[in-house]
């Protein structure tokens, strides 16, 4: 079985910036060391490519802190 790398985007990131967007949560069912705390897409998607892992985007909860505080 192929393993899964969970991400999602980072939540305080400006607009229009060149910074990585995105975030490694968990991963399951492969061993991987990760030395970064973000990353951009393609790099998700080369890491997920070379390791026969499938990526897995997780959604923000709509009812969380943050956004109520917006």
């Amino acid at each position: 079985m192929a393993g899964k790398i969970f991400y999602r985007k980072r939540t305080n990131i400006q607009k229009k910036t060149k910074t990585p967007r995105f975030r490694i949560v968990a991963v399951s069912d492969i061993h991987l060391d990760v030395y970064r705390d973000h990353f951009r897409k393609k790099e998700l998607e080369r890491i997920a490519k070379e390791t026969g892992a499938r990526l897995v985007a997780l959604k923000r909860d709509k009812n969380s802190k943050k956004d109520k505080k917006q």
